[in-house]
């Protein structure tokens, strides 16, 4: 995916309303998978499922976030930067208010993966974004919009349930989100003078074309993007059921545990890039996020009631700064906004389409095994796993 501008455009713009255009566009970027883990229980019932099959809400949405990131890249060239993410909210909200029609599971996993088509689109064009406007502040700003995007998961996993009780079904409560990618399309249609965006173009062609498939540092960045995002989902899928399951909690206690662990990650997202500060070598942090994941993930699979509490910290504190650097890579490997963007296009191509299988996978290991400890343990053995690119990478701040 490349972008050209026009060059007598500024390359900063001020912070307020424009940041707060990408918070709220990146805030609906999660509720419409994270406010199915509260509901599980409810879904699994009505429409007769088993761990495998509810997780296909969860794998469905992310493996098309995976495979339409190159049309997220096609409507960016197609559109650029500015209506493209607007299209891709939209998509959001349409796909989201879809849900209330019927609780049919046709209905429901066709939707979801709409849903991941629009989230594609404007997922896959934000760190364009941020390379454009905010190239100086890219650790910073990429803080808050991911900050914007774990409130999102957080909002929707900790207020579905209440939702649903108050309308009367999980289908109404999934399709509540719709309003917030409403609030989304009509701030980032406010801060248009803002974000200036209207001069970012892009040469016609086909949408993989310019993508970096010979590049070893966009082969690290994307397996650590699909290792991230794979833990990730199988947090929003599975902690609530693991607590209840495997640890004794009731649903309400183990959706309240999931809404402060998403919670901690919101306030970790810019937080610990910030601790770090805009260091040369990006694996110190890496490293320390990524253990501390990996620390959280082992303990809920072997110790998952002795000490609940600091594994969900763990996976706060460790996953939300982990997120963060993660998405800052495309912006700080990339040289200019249009190799950021292919970098960009690349990890979400390859890494959502791997991560996609994560949920559904330990879906299968519950329905097989009886319980989550196995699935846990592979995913925390997963994150210690991905020390050894880190170890192996090569990305400076400013590069």
């Amino acid at each position: 995916m490349t972008y050209t501008e026009d060059p007598s455009s500024a390359t900063r713009v001020p912070l307020g309303l424009a940041v707060v255009a990408l918070f709220a566009a990146a805030a609906n970027l999660r509720p419409a998978i994270a406010a199915v883990s509260p509901l599980v229980d409810r879904i699994r019932d009505d429409l007769h499922l088993s761990a495998t099959g509810v997780s296909l809400l969860t794998t469905i949405p992310t493996l098309a976030m995976g495979l339409c990131a190159p049309l997220g890249a096609y409507v960016g060239r197609r559109y650029g930067l500015q209506r493209g993410v607007l299209l891709g909210l939209a998509v959001i909200a349409a796909a989201t208010a879809a849900r209330l029609l019927s609780g049919a599971t046709w209905l429901q996993l066709s939707s979801a993966a709409i849903v991941g088509t629009g989230i594609a689109i404007a997922q896959t064009l934000l760190p364009a974004v941020v390379k454009t406007r905010f190239a100086a502040r890219a650790g910073l700003v990429t803080g808050l919009y991911t900050a914007g995007l774990g409130l999102g998961g957080a909002i929707a996993a900790g207020t579905s349930a209440p939702l649903a009780d108050a309308v009367g079904s999980w289908p109404g409560a999934l399709a509540s989100w719709a309003v917030l990618a409403l609030a989304g399309i009509a701030l980032w249609w406010a801060a248009r003078g803002s974000l200036r965006l209207d001069d970012v173009t892009a040469p016609a062609g086909p949408a993989a074309r310019g993508l970096p498939w010979r590049s070893g540092t966009a082969w690290k960045i994307t397996m650590l993007s699909a290792v991230n995002s794979a833990l990730y989902y199988c947090e929003l899928a599975w902690v609530v059921p693991l607590l209840h399951d495997d640890a004794g909690r009731s649903p309400a206690a183990a959706g309240i545990m999931l809404t402060v662990m998403i919670s901690i990650q919101v306030v970790a997202m810019p937080a610990v890039p910030a601790l770090l500060g805009e260091r040369r070598d990006k694996r110190v942090g890496l490293t320390l996020t990524m253990t501390l994941t990996a620390a959280g993930f082992l303990g809920l699979a072997y110790a998952p009631g002795t000490a609940a509490w600091l594994w969900i910290t763990a996976l706060g504190v460790g996953h939300g700064g982990l997120f963060t650097l993660v998405l800052t890579l495309p912006v700080v490997a990339g040289r200019d906004p249009q190799e950021a963007g292919r970098i960009s296009a690349m990890a979400f191509f390859v890494g959502y389409a791997c991560a996609a299988l994560a949920p559904l996978l330990v879906g299968a290991l519950c329905d097989s095994t009886g319980d989550f400890r196995l699935a846990f343990g592979l995913l925390g053995g997963l994150g210690l796993l991905m020390l050894v690119p880190i170890a192996r990478l090569r990305v400076k701040a400013g590069a």
